[in-house]
């Protein structure tokens, strides 16, 4: 334990020798120097971003005491010990008293221990130690000692003023009006000193107190009535509190060296403000253009017809060829801009921009994410639609003829099978009719299969959502409906012949067999002529080489036809040879079959006229196949060289991007060469779109020669412009950090080597471990054992690591330094985060404190500043941006026209509104 020895010290640490019998004599002082002590050290602990609440409590781990005495002194004290144990808390608490110390203090009875053990007495008596040391040894006036001189300072200030006589620290004040005096001594605007009387103490304090706390930036140190209701105020907490006013009015700068500041300062601002309404502008024009879009990407109403899809096919091609690349050049535009500007930002120590709510780099390219996810949708819509109505046309027309086919068969067949002519008929009649019948319910079987056809196409109609489902599924209902009548009047008529039959017996065996044979093959004729005007939709040459040999197979069987045709023949020209022979009267006509050999030499030769027309439409169809087939493989040529070449470029730019050849700006002015060999390269990619367009014409959906498609080149394509234009950003970035940090070309290769030696997935990133990996690397002596290990940091071996270069890690420190390495949370840290970080404390910056300080100099002292005064101090652009920013001072010291250039400063720096 140290000891105080009064014959080496100066008169200033003269009260060290009363302290423990002051400390006996009255518990008022105490609560004085409490109040005191502790608004005194937090009036400097909030420059770290903290403040004590019990002082014998918030020093005991010497963590506060330590930060306190930087603070003070602006000086690095050794690093303090983290851990919870007494002996740590003894560690920190010796460092901070070796460093008093070290200031040429000698302390009297006060020891670690009585610190840690939360001793109110030795913890009050270090802080005054510390008071003394740090805020009133320095006060000299006329030679005299610090105490002696600040009295000094007091008496003179005051002595022009009635009631008041300053001759000690204790009693002279209780009245308040030498506090006041002080005020109005320096600011007489701040106190009407007429009106105050001696006979109220209380007010007067009041006032001093309210008046220097508010204006002055000196906290309330003393209460007021505490100050009345003791006979003898204490001594020491007088002393603090009247020091603060001495510091607060003495010195001051040359107003040329603040107008040079402020100056500065407002270059700066006026510069990233442009830049800031550039960016809003161009992000509004592109988000306005975005949801313009999208909602026309994602309008899915179909069209009726194939020609009014095709419309939207092609202004869908517009759109992708001649409106969409311009914005994505905005798009790459604008993220190089926002990272150009908030690298301005940095390193003029600005706050981050913070666009407009919804107009982030991260929103835009969200309301991107959307487009592209709508357009992809878009394309393959408008494709299947496209399909659809092929489909649902050649449904229709399939519909239609079958349709007419089976209309025109069940024309009259109601009406015949409601005839009551049997009734009248003789035995060969009924036998005939009986017979004819027969015949009839064959060919209603041979019809129930297109009835069927027919229903299953009006359904398919309906699942595809034809455009005329109301009429189709009108047309096949009165068909059903007519189908269903006609079995049950067959039925009903089979039932009356078949109650006839035993009454008829004879029936000619040969117009029957006529008639058997006859029906199948009309309805075979029928079916091979709908056949052969079937139309038929084929996208590949395989499909139309099928078509073509059932065509064949189909010819072939014509012979075999045609000698059932001259078979059915035979047999009507033996019933006409019968009749003749015979006399038999049969009026012309088969009584079992409405079918003549007219009709069948009609249909058979209309068949034969049909085949030829089929050779020529398939022919046709696989010429334009074989058309088909050389544009899928001219467009698979282009593309099999084009998607290999975006991918290598892609490849070699990562590579350009993590070695390092030469200096910054070699490495840029060969990212330049290399980007306008990539731009050449751009009428490659319009010839294959040119192709593209020719197959989608074409409707050619398949392609078997390639797996890129226009799709994937498109992105491929975009990806390669936006990745080579972020990678030249990025090292217009380096330059611009380098030169103004002041990182000469080794370091910057060093960290670059680093940098790439821990990307070990090329990705241009680092994870959390890869970082701190890295960071180990450079020379960061993280100190855990279990790090050594694994070479990995946890979030506390990183603030450990930011401690022993120098950073003072408290959680709400440390939360700031890792949104500075990475502010969107991805868990990643990109190589510019990382040099901005290793050289981001050497830049000499300025502080809002530094620039309200420059603004009063040059107001002459006084809490606002004039027009007037502006525009004598600064250039005329930079008075005139002042005065159309600030606000007008609203003080109770305001004159007409005053303005308020502490709230202008603060917003400089982001710390209110400007």
């Amino acid at each position: 334990m140290d000891h105080y020895d009064p014959q080496q010290t100066n008169d200033y640490m003269q009260p060290e020798e009363d302290w423990d019998r002051d400390l006996l004599l009255d518990p008022a002082w105490e609560k004085q120097q409490r109040k005191t002590f502790t608004a005194w050290c937090n009036s400097h602990l909030r420059k770290a971003g903290t403040q004590i609440e019990n002082i014998e409590e918030d020093f005991r781990d010497g963590l506060k005491l330590m930060l306190l005495l930087e603070v003070i002194s602006g000086e690095r004290l050794a690093k303090p010990e983290r851990g919870k144990m007494r002996v740590h808390k003894i560690s920190n608490v010796n460092k901070a008293l070796d460093f008093i110390a070290s200031k040429g203090v000698k302390l009297v009875s006060i020891g670690a221990e009585e610190i840690v053990d939360g001793n109110v007495k030795m913890t009050l008596g270090m802080i005054w130690t510390i008071i003394l040391r740090f805020a009133i040894q320095d006060i000299s006036v006329e030679e005299t000692s610090a105490k002696e001189g600040l009295l000094l300072w007091c008496q003179r200030k005051t002595a022009p003023y009635k009631n008041v006589n300053i001759q000690n620290f204790h009693i002279s004040w209780k009245d308040g009006l030498g506090f006041c005096a002080l005020i109005h001594r320096h600011r007489p605007e701040l106190i009407d000193y007429g009106k105050l009387r001696k006979d109220d103490p209380l007010t007067n304090l009041n006032t001093a107190f309210d008046v220097a706390e508010k204006y002055l930036d000196i906290p309330k140190m003393l209460d007021a009535e505490d100050i009345v209701g003791t006979a003898r105020p204490d001594e020491k907490a007088i002393m603090t509190y009247v020091s603060s006013f001495y510091h607060a009015f003495s010195g001051a700068q040359k107003a040329e060296t603040a107008a040079n500041r402020i100056c500065k300062v407002l270059a700066v601002n006026q510069e990233n403000e442009q830049l800031m309404e550039d960016y809003e502008k161009l992000a509004s024009d592109l988000l306005e253009w975005i949801r313009r879009t999208i909602p026309w990407l994602e309008n899915r109403a179909p069209e009726n017809t194939m020609q009014a899809m095709q419309q939207k096919l092609e202004d869908f091609r517009d759109y992708r060829r001649l409106h969409k690349p311009p914005k994505v050049q905005e798009k790459c535009q604008l993220e190089i801009n926002f990272n150009t500007l908030q690298t301005k930002l940095r390193l003029s120590n600005r706050p981050a921009f913070m666009p407009s709510e919804g107009k982030m780099v991260s929103d835009i390219n969200n309301a991107w994410g959307g487009l592209e996810q709508a357009e992809k949708g878009y394309e393959e819509w408008l494709l299947n639609e496209i399909r659809r109505l092929e489909r649902l046309d050649h449904l229709a027309e399939k519909f239609r003829q079958k349709a007419s086919i089976h209309e025109s068969w069940t024309d009259g067949k109601e009406a015949m099978l409601q005839q009551k002519d049997y009734e009248t008929a003789t035995l060969s009649e009924i036998k005939a009719l009986l017979k004819k019948h027969e015949a009839f319910e064959s060919d209603l079987a041979a019809h129930q299969d297109r009835v069927e056809q027919i229903a299953a196409i009006a359904q398919e109609l309906n699942e595809l959502d034809y455009y005329d489902s109301p009429s189709v599924n009108a047309r096949c209902q009165k068909i059903c409906d007519q189908w269903d009548n006609l079995g049950a009047l067959t039925q009903k008529r089979r039932e009356a012949l078949e109650r006839t039959e035993k009454l008829l017996e004879t029936i000619d065996q040969l117009y029957l067999e006529y008639a058997k044979r006859a029906a199948p093959f009309n309805n075979w004729m029928e079916g091979a002529m709908e056949d052969l005007q079937d139309t038929f939709i084929v996208h590949t040459i395989e499909e139309i080489q099928g078509l073509t040999t059932a065509h064949e197979q189909f010819k072939a069987t014509l012979p075999d036809a045609d000698k059932e045709r001259q078979a059915i023949l035979g047999i009507h020209n033996e019933v006409s040879k019968i009749v003749q022979t015979y006399h038999v009267n049969m009026a012309g006509t088969n009584p079992y079959t409405t079918i003549t050999p007219l009709e069948i030499n009609g249909k058979w030769e209309h068949v034969r006229q049909l085949v030829p027309r089929r050779d020529q439409a398939l022919m046709e169809e696989h010429a334009r196949q074989q058309q088909n087939e050389r544009l899928r493989k001219q467009f698979g040529a282009q593309a099999n060289v084009i998607g290999p070449w975006i991918q290598t470029k892609m490849e070699e730019i990562g590579r350009i991007s993590i070695e390092m050849h030469g200096t910054l700006e070699d490495q840029l002015n060969h990212l330049r060469q290399y980007e306008k060999s990539i731009v050449n390269y751009k009428p490659k990619i319009d010839q294959l779109e040119g192709d593209h367009q020719l197959i989608q014409e074409a409707l050619i959906f398949d392609n078997k020669h390639t797996n890129y498609t226009m799709e994937h080149i498109r992105v491929g394509w975009e990806q390669l412009l936006t990745t080579i234009a972020r990678t030249i950003n990025e090292v217009e970035n380096q330059i611009l950090t380098r030169d103004a940090k002041g990182i000469s070309q080794e370091q910057m290769n060093e960290f670059r080597a680093s940098f790439n030696h821990f990307d070990r997935d090329h990705s241009g990133t680092l994870g959390p471990e890869e970082f701190k990996a890295c960071l180990i690397s450079l020379g960061y002596d993280i100190g855990n054992d279990a790090q050594k290990k694994t070479g990995m940091m946890d979030c506390e071996d990183f603030r450990a690591c930011l401690i022993s270069m120098g950073y003072n890690m408290g959680e709400a420190e440390f939360a700031r330094i890792m949104s500075i390495v990475d502010p969107n949370r991805l868990g990643v840290v990109t190589f510019q985060a990382f040099i901005d970080f290793m050289s981001r404390e050497t830049a000499d910056t300025d502080t809002a404190d530094q620039v309200m300080a420059s603004f009063k100099i040059l107001a002459g002292d006084k809490n606002y500043i004039t027009v007037d005064e502006l525009r004598r101090e600064l250039p005329p652009d930079q008075a005139e941006y002042c005065i159309a920013r600030m606000a007008p001072y609203t003080g109770r010291d305001a004159v007409p026209g005053a303005l308020d250039y502490m709230s202008f400063s603060t917003a400089l720096y982001g710390e209110s509104d400007l």
